[in-house]
């Protein structure tokens, strides 16, 4: 027996146990791995990106799939105030040249210790290797090592996670069973690489990156770079634009986007008929070798007429075979549908029951976007949760 319950033990959900022991409620945290926020963890691996400090309408513009339902949330817990919530917890911050915003000592776990460490001094009981199977009647039905346990609540908070990485425990099992009370948009992977069947040429090249170019589908243009891996594309370049290569856009890039096509044709011209591809490419473009292997494997080795050699460059088509598959996506797209819940996040059909995080139906690039969402409707479904309980008692 339990006050609350949260089920899931990544961002959303702790921030949501956060608000409801600050307000001195009995929380539970179940989590199905042997260990809380394992996907915390890697996504800080490189430097975890907390949130991105600019203009509250300019970072909202960044969600699709239920921009409008997040408003509220986020600007109740937007940039500056995740930064606020970091530095409670003895974590300082900086603010990166493009805005991006990390802890000083860049890595999630110094940041998840002392936030665990908080929520043991609150009173936050934990429970790991406990998976949530279901309902016996309004009582939550876990699979643990001990055999099925069950956990009686007077409020239940659902941090579920979406379907990428199942490894770190989001699989999104769960949309089978909540399916029952709620619509479910289908998952779709987001922020997710592109697979391509390089050939015996780039070997070489495995690991370097595409800077300075412009990457184009759908009408979005993303500017971020992009590293050639044995798999395919993958960065940030690319996974800006995973909507519209989800929808089948074509995707071209700008190998060198700070130079007009004007300019280019007119230093063109004004070299001599017998120049070579190769050497335009390296001493007048001046390209990396990593993007002139890249020019090559998209042309296909084939050698274009001059007189486009510039289009070529500029709008060169990027052939692949689709996305990587979901489970490799940093994110996903789909999930719990907003008309299932009430404004407080809670599920009209389950009342005391609330959902928060990548579960729910929203999108967004990398960037901080994805974090600040999570942190921002976990502690909104904790505010809920407690407008409930008074409610309820």
């Amino acid at each position: 027996m339990t006050t609350a319950l949260v089920i899931g033990a990544g961002p959303a959900g702790l921030m949501a146990a956060d608000v409801l022991a600050t307000a001195g409620v009995k929380v539970t945290v179940c989590d199905a791995k042997p260990s809380f926020g394992r996907k915390f963890l890697m996504a800080g691996k490189s430097g975890l990106n907390l949130t991105k400090d600019e203009p509250l309408e300019t970072l909202l513009s960044r969600y699709s799939d239920g921009a409008e339902t997040l408003r509220p949330m986020i600007s109740d817990f937007d940039a500056q105030a995740i930064q606020d919530w970091a530095r409670g917890l003895g974590q300082s911050v900086f603010i990166g040249s493009t805005g991006r915003v990390f802890p000083d000592e860049m890595k999630a776990s110094p940041l998840l210790r002392a936030w665990l460490s908080r929520l043991t001094e609150l009173g936050v009981e934990r429970r790991t290797g406990w998976r949530w199977t279901g309902w016996r009647e309004k009582d939550a039905v876990f699979a643990t090592e001990t055999g099925q346990q069950v956990l009686t609540a007077d409020a239940i908070v659902f941090a579920l996670g979406g379907a990428s990485w199942a490894r770190l425990g989001a699989d999104g099992q769960w949309a089978g069973i909540l399916a029952a009370e709620a619509k479910i948009t289908p998952f779709r992977p987001s922020n997710a690489a592109l697979q391509v069947k390089w050939t015996d040429h780039m070997a070489s090249h495995m690991g370097s990156a595409l800077k300075a170019v412009a990457w184009r589908a759908g009408g979005q243009i993303s500017r971020g770079e992009a590293t050639i891996s044995a798999r395919g594309l993958e960065g940030g370049g690319i996974y800006a634009l995973t909507p519209a290569l989800r929808q089948g856009e074509s995707l071209v890039v700008d190998l060198a986007p700070d130079t007009s096509a004007d300019k280019m044709m007119a230093v063109l011209a004004a070299k001599p008929d017998k120049l070579r591809l190769s050497q335009w490419l390296k001493n007048t473009l001046r390209l990396p070798p990593a993007k002139i292997a890249f020019f090559h494997e998209m042309t296909a080795g084939k050698t274009p007429v001059r007189k486009k050699w510039v289009n070529e460059i500029k709008n060169l088509r990027v052939s692949h075979d689709g996305l990587r598959p979901m489970d490799e996506a940093i994110s996903t797209a789909g999930g719990l549908r907003f008309s299932a819940l009430n404004d407080d996040l809670m599920l009209t059909a389950r009342p005391g029951v609330f959902c928060a995080g990548e579960m729910l139906d929203w999108d967004a690039p990398t960037g901080g976007y994805l974090l600040t969402a999570c942190l921002a409707t976990g502690r909104w479904a904790g505010q809920g949760t407690l407008r409930y309980l008074a409610v309820a008692a």
